[in-house]
Formats: C-alpha cells, sequence, structure tokens
C-alpha cells in the first residue's frame, strides 16, 4: 500500500516540491545544526504539553553564586561612579579593572579546572542583571568576555592545549579577549566579510612553520582597545594546496594575540556616550600558525558553525539579563515616584494616564523576568537554544526601550535633566546598543525567529527538508514519502484542533490543574493550534518564497515570541507558589500578549497572497480568532493592574496612612520604606531612585526583609482585598535600619527585590 501511494502520489508532490522548496545553503544548513529545540516546539506543535514545561526545575543560585553576589558584586557596585565614567574619566577606574581581574569577573563561565568560577547561566545572568542596573559600562565590560568571544569558543571547541594556555589566563584577567566579527562589508550577512587568511609558510618563533597570513579591518569591536587576544572571523583560502585539495576553506576562527606585528587598533569608537571600550582593529600581514585556529586545523572553515553554537547560548543570557534590569530599573522608579510626585493635589499615580504605561510596566518587568529565569533554566540543563535566545535577545532590548519611554514619560522633566542623580538616562541612551549588538533586531524578527524556528521546531519541516536534498533519487522519494504523509496527518489534526478550538473559545483546550490560571494555558493551547495552522498554510502557499517575506516572518515570529514569554508566567508563577497578588499581573501580561497573537495573526492572513488560502483562513476569523471587542483588554483588566502600590498607600488627614495587615508575603510584593511613605515631596523620591540606580552611598542596595507589614514596594499593583504586589526588581533591598544603629536616623532608602 505505501509503495503504491509513493508511485501514484507521492512521486509527483515530491517533484513538484523539490522545485518549489529551495535547497539549503552551507551557512544555514550550519546555522540550523548549532542549536536544538525545546519548549518552542511545543508552542510549534498546536498542542503543547504542558506537564514538559512544568516539569523544568525553576534556576537556583548554588551559596558560592548567592556568596558572589551579595560579595564581589556588590563591592563593585560601590566601587563605580557611573557620571564620572561616561562623562569624566571615559573609562572603568584602574580599580576596577583590577578589582575584576583578581575576583574572577571575566572567568565565571570558564570550568573550575581551568581556573573559571564555573557558575551556571542562571548565576551569569543574576550577575549580569545586578551590575546593569548600577553602569552600563561595567555590565558590558563583564558581559563581552562571559559571552560570545575566546572564552566561550575555547572552551567549547578549543584544542587541550589551547584550553590549558588559555582558560587559565582568561579566568585570571591576564589575557583580556575581544571578537572580531564586524567589519564595513560585512555586518549582519557575515559571508559578505572580505577579511581573509592565506594559508602559507612563515617565521613563528625562530622556525620555519605552516600558518596563515592574515589581512583585516574590523571595526564596533567590544573590548578592542584594550584586549590582549583578538579572536577573528575570516575567509580562509589555500590557493597552493597546502592542507589539501579545496582552495575555498570557509570562515574560520582563529586566536591572534595582539601583539604581534602588524596589528593595530584604531581610533576608539563612542557607543552611544557608554564609555565601554569599543573600537575597530585592523591587521595587515600578519602571520599566526596553524595551532592559533580555535579548534586546532581540523576546524578550519568551521568558524560559522562555532559562531553560532555559541551564540546560542551567549545571546539567551547577556542582553536579556541587561534589559531586564532597565525594565524593572524602570518600573521600580516610576512607581516610587507616581507615588511620591504631586500634581493637582493628588499623587500623579492617582491619574488614569499615569496608570496605564505603570501598568505595562508591571506586566512587562514580571513576564520578561520569568522568560530570563525559564531560558536560564534551559541553558542550565545543557541545551543550545537557538531561537529562545533570539527570541529573548530581541523582545528583551525591545521591551527595554518600550519600558524606558514608559518611566521618561511619566518621570517628564525630571528624567530630562542629565547629572550624576538621573538614573534613567544612562540606560536610555544605552537602548540602540542592546538592540543593534548580537544580531540586529531588525534581522533578528525578520529572518531568524520564524525562519529557524519553522524549521527546526516544526514537527516534520526539517524532515522534509532533508529527503528533498537526498541525491539518491529513490531514498529521497522514500524518506519524502514518510515525513510528508506525516506532515498531513498533523495537518489534519491541527485543522480540526484549532476550528474546534476557535469555536469554543478555547473553554475546552487542554491545560493543567493550575488553578486560576488554566483559562490562561486554555487559550495559549488554543492560539498555539492556531499558530501551527498557520504556519502550514504559509508554508502550502508561499514554499520557498516565505523566507523573502519578511515581514509575514516577522509577524509569525511575533506570535512565537509571545507564547514562549507567556508560557514562562504562567511557569513563574506555578514556581512561585500561585501566589494571589500577582495574578492580577499576570492575566494583565496575558491579556496584552493575546491581543498582540490576535494582531499578528490578522496581518498574516491578510497578506497571504494566494486568496483561497486567506478565504479558508477567514473562516477562523468567524471562529473567533479576531472576534469583535476582543483586540484589546477591557479598561477594567487595566485597572486590575495599575501598579496602585507603585504610589502606595495615599496619606490621608482624615483617615490617616492606610496600612498592610501583617501577611505572608509573595516574592513581589513590597511596600514602599517608611522614609518615601512619610517624606513628602521630590526629595524622598530621589531616595529612592538613587538605591534603584546603585544605593546608598554609591554603592548597590542590600537584601531586605520579606515578612511583616513594612517592607518595600516598588513597581506593584493591587489585587484583590487591597493586597499589593510589585513584580521583581533588578537588585535586592535596602533593610530597613536598626533600631538605635547609627543609621536610625537616616530613612531607610528603597531598592529593588532581586
Amino acid at each position: 500500500m505505501t509503495g503504491l501511494r509513493s508511485k501514484l502520489l507521492t512521486k509527483p508532490i515530491h517533484a513538484w516540491a523539490k522545485g518549489v522548496l529551495p535547497a539549503l545553503s552551507q551557512t544555514e544548513s550550519e546555522a540550523l545544526n548549532a542549536g536544538e529545540v525545546w519548549w518552542e516546539a511545543e508552542l510549534f506543535s498546536g498542542n503543547p504539553d504542558w506537564s514538559k514545561l512544568l516539569d523544568v526545575k525553576a534556576p537556583k543560585l548554588t551559596a558560592e553564586e548567592q556568596a558572589f553576589l551579595d560579595g564581589p558584586c556588590r563591592a563593585l557596585c560601590r566601587m563605580i561612579d557611573d557620571w564620572r565614567i561616561n562623562h569624566d574619566d571615559a573609562d572603568l577606574p584602574d580599580a576596577v579593572w583590577t578589582f575584576l581581574r583578581t575576583q574572577g569577573f571575566f572567568g565565571m563561565i570558564i570550568p573550575k579546572s581551568h581556573g573559571g568560577l564555573g557558575f551556571s547561566a542562571f548565576a551569569h545572568s543574576e550577575i549580569i542583571r545586578f551590575i546593569s542596573t548600577r553602569s552600563v559600562a561595567a555590565a558590558v565590560t563583564v558581559m563581552v568576555p562571559n559571552s560570545l568571544g575566546p572564552g566561550e569558543l575555547i572552551h567549547r571547541f578549543g584544542t587541550e592545549a589551547q584550553k590549558e594556555y588559555w582558560l587559565p589566563r582568561l579566568a585570571d584577567g591576564r589575557d583580556l579577549p575581544a571578537f572580531g566579527l564586524t567589519s564595513a562589508e560585512a555586518g549582519s550577512d557575515a559571508s559578505a566579510m572580505v577579511d581573509e587568511g592565506v594559508i602559507c609558510k612563515g617565521e613563528w618563533q625562530g622556525e620555519e612553520v605552516l600558518g596563515i597570513r592574515l589581512n583585516w579591518a574590523k571595526r564596533y569591536i567590544t573590548l578592542a582597545p584594550v584586549c590582549t587576544v583578538l579572536g577573528l572571523a575570516f575567509k580562509l583560502r589555500d590557493p597552493d594546496g597546502l592542507l589539501g585539495k579545496t582552495e575555498d576553506i570557509g570562515i574560520t576562527c582563529a586566536l591572534v594575540p595582539t601583539d604581534l606585528e602588524g596589528v593595530e587598533t584604531g581610533r576608539r569608537h563612542l557607543p552611544s556616550s557608554t564609555m565601554f571600550m569599543n573600537g575597530p582593529t585592523t591587521g595587515k600581514d600578519v602571520f599566526i600558525p596553524l595551532d592559533h585556529i580555535i579548534g586546532g586545523p581540523d576546524y578550519a572553515g568551521r568558524g560559522w558553525m562555532m559562531l553560532m553554537s555559541a551564540l546560542a547560548a551567549g545571546r539567551g543570557i547577556s542582553l536579556p539579563s541587561m534589559g531586564c534590569a532597565a525594565i524593572a530599573l524602570s518600573a521600580h522608579t516610576t512607581g516610587a515616584y507616581a507615588r511620591i510626585r504631586q500634581q493637582f493635589n493628588l499623587p500623579i499615580g492617582e491619574f488614569g494616564g499615569i496608570q496605564e504605561p505603570m501598568a505595562q510596566l508591571a506586566a512587562d518587568v514580571y513576564a520578561m523576568d520569568a522568560a530570563r529565569r525559564l531560558t536560564c533554566a534551559g541553558l542550565d540543563e545543557g541545551r543550545a537554544l537557538s531561537v529562545i535566545s533570539a527570541i529573548m535577545k530581541l523582545h528583551a532590548t525591545y521591551r527595554m526601550r518600550e519600558a524606558l519611554n514608559h518611566a521618561m514619560d511619566v518621570h517628564s522633566g525630571k528624567a530630562v535633566i542629565d547629572g550624576p542623580s538621573n538614573y534613567l538616562l544612562p540606560l536610555y541612551r544605552a537602548v540602540p546598543i542592546g538592540i543593534t549588538v548580537e544580531g540586529a533586531n531588525i534581522v533578528t524578527r525578520s529572518l531568524i525567529i520564524f525562519g529557524q524556528g519553522a524549521i527546526r521546531a516544526h514537527p516534520h519541516m526539517l524532515d522534509n527538508m532533508m529527503a528533498l536534498q537526498e541525491p539518491d533519487p529513490e531514498k529521497s522519494l522514500a524518506a519524502f514519502d514518510k515525513s510528508f504523509w506525516a506532515h498531513v496527518g498533523h495537518t489534519t489534526r491541527t485543522l480540526f484542533r484549532a476550528w474546534g478550538r476557535a469555536l469554543t473559545g478555547g473553554r475546552f483546550a487542554p491545560a493543567p490543574e493550575a488553578g486560576a490560571a488554566a483559562p490562561i494555558y486554555r487559550q495559549l493551547s488554543r492560539w498555539s493550534a492556531a499558530y501551527a495552522l498557520t504556519a502550514d498554510v504559509a508554508f502550502l502557499t508561499l514554499g520557498g518564497a516565505l523566507k523573502r517575506k519578511e515581514m509575514i516572518s516577522g509577524r509569525m515570529g511575533d506570535i512565537l515570541s509571545e507564547m514562549y514569554i507567556l508560557s514562562a508566567a504562567l511557569k513563574r508563577w506555578e514556581d512561585e507558589g500561585r501566589q494571589e497578588a500577582d495574578l492580577p499581573v499576570l492575566r494583565y501580561a496575558a491579556a496584552e500578549g493575546f491581543k498582540r497573537i490576535q494582531s499578528a495573526l490578522d496581518e498574516v492572513i491578510a497578506n497571504l497572497p494566494a486568496r483561497w488560502a486567506a478565504l479558508g483562513a477567514a473562516g477562523l476569523h468567524l471562529a473567533g480568532i479576531a472576534a469583535p471587542g476582543r483586540r484589546r483588554p477591557a479598561d477594567r483588566g487595566r485597572e486590575r493592574a495599575d501598579l496602585r502600590a507603585f504610589r502606595g498607600p495615599r496619606p490621608d488627614h482624615r483617615q490617616g496612612v492606610r496600612r498592610l495587615q501583617p501577611r505572608r508575603r509573595s516574592a513581589a510584593q513590597r511596600m514602599l520604606c517608611q522614609g518615601c511613605r512619610d517624606g513628602p515631596g521630590d526629595e524622598a523620591a530621589a531616595r529612592c531612585a538613587q538605591d534603584a540606580a546603585g544605593g546608598a552611598e554609591g554603592g548597590p542596595p542590600q537584601r531586605g526583609r520579606t515578612g511583616g507589614d513594612r517592607g518595600h514596594a516598588g513597581a506593584g499593583g493591587r489585587g484583590r482585598g487591597g493586597r499589593r504586589f510589585h513584580p521583581r526588581g533588578a537588585v535586592p533591598a535596602v533593610p530597613e535600619p536598626r533600631q538605635g544603629s547609627g543609621a536610625a536616623d537616616k530613612p531607610a532608602i528603597c531598592g529593588m527585590t532581586g
């Protein structure tokens, strides 16, 4: 029966598909093979198994990692004067550079066996997030050696000799790394680079050896002005056949000591007035031996695979951590300011125009930090999450921009005037940096998330493509027959699933036993089915042209991203014990996410070029995918999550100050400190803001109490019964001074919970 099906049905479809679906280029194949799929594959399936999500262990710091965060990390922040770095010195102080080296900040990802700290992805993320609230320049300086660069590449691909020599030197700061990829001709299109290495013989340490003569011109390279070893990506050629018969070997990564003759560092760049080290680097006729190729000669030509593999981890930690820190700082300081600042004899937090952006801040800080935690949990399981890392980098930096815009709007003139006490402008200036580096967001959104996700996360698409690329016609047809009909069965099930869930409004969609959050799970199951069906319709009608339809691809990537972020928010709510006080902000985040999913699906269906497919998909509209009145969360929902605890209990001359009753708090609950409750005017807000930007006496805030009826609240809101909550901020809060201590006469300073 299978043979008859193959001859009569599959064979003509196979021939058609070969002409429609494009062959994968070597670069695309290496990018696809560099990572793996995880929870995004469940979302792409149309019927996610929620038990797989809930079984993921919540990330947790070890005692050693917590001690580092509480000790050296706080000490570092106390040493930093960000205004002086950016406006006077244009560099970190020498004492800070020394401290970073001696305390092992540059070796967080290097194993202990090679002299590093060997920290988890979660600890790495927490440290970057902590430092980011104090100084972007310091955070980037710590971030880069622990992200895409020589340390990560040597650890994963280096020879034993390279690991033994370089990793201890990188861990203790004797050598400082940078990585050169971007050039004038090659930005997002790395294949366009003209930086070249030619296999030849040359002199090395007094002997003639086989090596590479390099010429390059890179720009926008972080740490290039101060690095001692440069990881370099270039195209390797072997015109004389000294290594074999292949002349154009391909993109290769090698280690280049910067004290070699011919290496030159150009005039330093100033990235958006944020004074971390960045600049161009050039090399002319620089000779290195073959053993400087990362991984040795066997890895010649495998540089793109190495870069994509390393990026799958680093891109999910560094910039998402900085973005989440900025969102949390924006939420916390905006809440404090809206409580203290008064207009028309009312705290400005009483006005609906202020409550709306504060509600969005609460939703973003809760959901994005949940996504950061879930991503770290996956990375700590040893997974190479290429698609999820792209999602995190894109949305953490985009929402960082949105959060800072909201914060600037609420603070108004207070945030516009620059000075040492302005806690928003340094991060506001850094927004374009986060959006641009480690994969420009436009490219990430338009090409990578859905472009890679559609092939890797789809249950059958990669199998179809690999079958079509099989050179043996009989094997190709047999493999395609198996994968194609499995795909047909999947699409048929998804069709009925999507229609059924749309017709019933998702009321009977699968969901775990999740209490009050179960309806959100059901709606996500509903949208997962609609998404899977829409993806299959797009594949069928557009074929290979889909990857050139970047606006459709971008919207499909947005939907996958929203589903992942909302899944993470649900996971966080479960991990933290289903805190009732956090439920309004979870529901608001879900309502906003579903609105964006609906809008993106509308636009995808409206732009499908095959009108019969668009008409078929229009039935999904009639079934409720874009039902009138459901595009935007109701104002009532906004009011329930309007973050009234941002502004704290309001003083009332007739009733006094309302107080919270003693109760067990959720991880998201805090109140404004006593000093801010009692101290009117901008001075109290400035105290709150000072700590959010780095703490008392120039240092970071300390961990606060978690019980009782007095604590801290910044970005929060009010649930039922007047319970106030506040999504986790970027750094822990300062404890209130003990009675009788030297600090008792000073008001406590609001910080952010860790």
